[in-house]
């Protein structure tokens, strides 16, 4: 596993701003030579601790202006029923995030609509058919104060 000393938490921190930043210019950033900061990064990247890559995409100008935090209750929790559900959720593309949740609730998904009908619709033929679903509760979001994929990054010394 890859330390996070302070230079790994300051590549992650640049990256989580830019990532589309160069190895160049992230050295340039770290004051570090491109090869060493290229072996850093490639490192973090083959532990695992940076998965990916993505652009941030704003939902409303796609036409997504409902988003919901959608709390479930399952009655059924046999093997086959549990990987049925977690299929459906993976492969659903307005499921932005699926949890199993501690509390009265077993699971809390966020979910994006186009709008209230839209919405409405995906309640009926997406989330009402996940196989055990016996309580579906839903708080809509009236506006995001903050919305960020950022993590805290810090040392490991």
């Amino acid at each position: 596993m890859t330390k996070i000393d302070a230079v790994n938490a300051d590549i992650l921190a640049l990256l989580q701003t830019d990532g589309r930043m160069s190895n160049a210019r992230l050295a340039d950033h770290l004051g570090m030579s491109e090869t060493p900061c290229w072996r850093r990064l490639k490192r973090l990247e083959d532990d695992g601790i940076i998965e990916g890559y993505q652009a941030n995409v704003n939902r409303r100008k796609l036409g997504l202006g409902v988003m919901a935090f959608v709390q479930l209750r399952v009655s059924e929790h046999s093997p086959s029923a549990t990987a049925e559900f977690q299929r459906i959720i993976q492969t659903t593309p307005n499921i932005l995030a699926c949890h199993n949740t501690t509390g009265a609730d077993d699971f809390l998904l966020i979910v994006v609509a186009r709008d209230l009908d839209d919405y409405s619709a995906f309640v009926d033929t997406t989330l009402r058919r996940l196989p055990g679903v016996t309580s579906i509760r839903s708080n809509l979001s009236l506006r995001e104060m903050k919305g960020s994929t950022r993590l805290p990054i810090e040392p490991q010394e």
